[in-house]
């Protein structure tokens, strides 16, 4: 591997990515491969701040662009504090979402003007695109009850973010949305079923991640 490269996880709430991209991150370091890990949105001091407020179930209020605008800001710090300097530095880079559920979330689900998400995305990621993005899809009602026994684990209670707290309607747009772009960009993102046991999703998502790591 002579550069570093981009990969970022997407799918809807309860796909199971995030338990993915542990496991891919175990996986290549046990390989000798440099990684760094990182979310959105968060992943700088400036950006974990952001997410506190856009996941806070208290803010019902907050209208679909104050929320883009919030991830955009977000973006751009990690794009320009965390992302490139790691890719400078050859390393592999695993993202827990990307510019992708914007425009599933804001773009499909909250119905922001395509053009207009694409001019956002190209200043706060500075025109940078994933070399690779995993999807992990399952259906809406199996991702949203994942999310709800997930929660009850951490804090003992069924507690759901703000965003895990809208409408099944909402959520199955915010599939079709990421559907849609897999249908549209076929060569970089790859759709795996989010149904398949663990090891098999794992195994289907180091079968596309090597592909790409010489």
């Amino acid at each position: 591997m002579t550069q570093g490269i981009f990969i970022t996880f997407e799918g809807i709430e309860g796909c199971g990515k995030s338990t993915q991209i542990r496991i891919l991150e175990d996986y290549l370091k046990l390989r000798g491969h440099p990684v760094l890990l990182t979310r959105e949105p968060g992943g700088t001091t400036i950006g974990e701040n952001i997410r506190k407020v856009l996941l806070n179930a208290n803010f019902k209020e907050m209208s679909s662009l104050t929320e883009l605008f919030l991830y955009a800001a977000a973006r751009c710090q990690h794009v320009g504090e965390v992302i490139k300097p790691a890719l400078k530095e050859d390393k592999i880079v695993l993202c827990d979402r990307f510019a992708d559920a914007t425009s599933a979330y804001q773009g499909t689900a909250r119905s922001i003007d395509k053009k207009f998400l694409t001019e956002i995305h190209q200043l706060a990621t500075d025109n940078l695109k994933p070399n690779l993005t995993i999807l992990i899809d399952c259906p809406v009602e199996i991702g949203l009850q994942r999310a709800l026994e997930r929660q009850s684990e951490i804090a003992g209670q069924s507690k759901l973010d703000r965003l895990e707290k809208e409408s099944t309607k909402f959520h199955e747009k915010v599939r079709e949305g990421y559907l849609k772009i897999a249908h549209e960009e076929p060569q970089r993102v790859k759709v795996i079923n989010g149904m398949d046991d663990i090891e098999t999703v794992h195994q289907k998502v180091v079968e596309e991640v090597m592909k790409l790591i010489k």
